[in-house]
């Protein structure tokens, strides 16, 4: 089987995929922010949660719901910055799993990743990388919500996380987007072998 990648491109492949994953995952899971309310462990991501407060008619009280579930709709997340957060994360995601998916298809198919290609990809990379980067230092902007004041002890504030933590996917989300921008990026610019010239 014909691949259209020098060995550094097929480096560069799997380093995307890894990279593209570990962004997608991270973004997809509601363990960004780590809190607690009413005494169960509550988690939030940009547009998922998990453990909500709900009213209990035949108690007369609030209780929580511990399931994770989206948002009911797009307005129905806590803030603005979490809103811009959530679209401009998604681009990122869905601009390095582009790219990485075309550089899984270039182990494959010959002729398809040539230099110039991959230098290209190398910049989509780094787009979706910044990104990415843009919506994890957007997402503290939204720490003053109502609903993560709540979870925190009413003492968080926009980079002050009061009794919270930060949770394994943000820097999971980071982590794919710091090694999209700088290892993929540069490992692109040498991926695709030169094309041939033919006569015809």
């Amino acid at each position: 089987m014909a691949s259209s990648l020098t060995c550094t491109g097929m480096i560069w492949a799997l380093l995307s995929f890894l990279s593209a994953a570990t962004s997608c995952v991270g973004f997809f899971m509601p363990y960004w922010l780590w809190g607690s309310q009413l005494g169960k462990p509550v988690s939030f991501g940009t547009f998922r949660r998990c453990s909500y407060p709900v009213h209990d008619e035949s108690r007369q009280m609030m209780v929580m719901v511990e399931e994770c579930g989206r948002y009911a709709s797009f307005q129905g997340i806590p803030s603005a910055e979490w809103r811009i957060c959530t679209i401009v994360t998604g681009l990122g995601c869905g601009l390095l799993l582009l790219v990485a998916l075309t550089a899984l298809m270039g182990c494959c198919v010959s002729e398809l990743i040539s230099r110039t290609v991959g230098r290209v990809a190398g910049g989509i990379q780094f787009l979706g990388g910044l990104l990415i980067g843009s919506g994890c230092a957007l997402y503290p902007l939204g720490w003053d919500s109502e609903e993560v004041r709540q979870t925190c002890g009413y003492i968080s504030g926009q980079f002050d996380l009061g009794k919270c933590e930060i949770g394994w996917a943000y820097y999971c989300t980071g982590a794919g987007a710091a090694a999209a921008m700088l290892l993929c990026t540069w490992l692109a610019c040498f991926s695709g072998k030169k094309q041939k010239h033919y006569p015809y």
